[in-house]
């Protein structure tokens, strides 16, 4: 693992084989074998996370670099985009939606936390991205949760809730699981970047 930085104080972290491998075991272990990388948790900012290992692909190098920015993140909250939505909420897996590990297993695979720390709940639905965001253009109708406005799909939509039940970080996160079944609540806003409304967030599914 080697550091770089410069007159600015600004720094690269370069992760080898070994410590990622470390990174992806527990992280009070980690800390307690690897000194160094405490002091990194300390240093602000760090600006990104360059993995070297040949024998990862692009695309899996890619997908851990960006779960290392999240542990490292001091900024704002990224904001909501359409990649997120579909990322984190669609869901076509083959395990049935009524398995009670469903939500360990597909928060996990997912990657849905906040900066590492549990969500309280998560919604998965399976359906269509499209179908979701075409909700959008639904009117408004009144919302659950203490959310005043949301707009509701017309048709029925499968899904799951998850709720959590132990743990503060990940992948320490253990959730309990609820197969639903009925019309999805969800909250929409405007994308600049894409030039399109997109959903942002599942409120609720109301039991048919």
């Amino acid at each position: 693992m080697g550091l770089h930085g410069n007159r600015r104080h600004s720094f690269t972290v370069d992760i080898t084989p070994s410590l990622l491998c470390s990174l992806q075991g527990n992280m009070g272990a980690l800390i307690n074998m690897q000194p160094l990388f405490l002091l990194f948790l300390l240093l602000k900012p760090l600006q990104f996370v360059r993995i070297y290992d040949p024998s990862l692909s692009d695309e899996r190098r890619e997908e851990l670099e960006d779960y290392l920015d999240d542990l490292y993140a001091t900024g704002p909250t990224k904001p909501p985009t359409k990649e997120a939505f579909r990322t984190h909420v669609i869901i076509n897996s083959e395990m049935p939606l009524t398995d009670q590990d469903y939500c360990n297993q597909e928060m996990k695979m997912k990657r849905v936390h906040n900066r590492l720390h549990c969500v309280k709940e998560h919604f998965f639905l399976q359906a269509p991205y499209d179908d979701i965001q075409e909700i959008c253009h639904n009117i408004f109708v009144q919302c659950t949760n203490g959310v005043r406005k949301c707009h509701r799909s017309r048709e029925i939509v499968s899904g799951v809730h998850c709720a959590l039940k132990s743990g503060t970080m990940m992948p320490f996160c253990e959730y309990t699981s609820s197969y639903r079944e009925g019309w999805v609540l969800i909250t929409c806003q405007w994308d600049d970047v894409v030039g399109e409304i997109i959903p942002v967030s599942v409120i609720d599914i109301l039991a048919i």
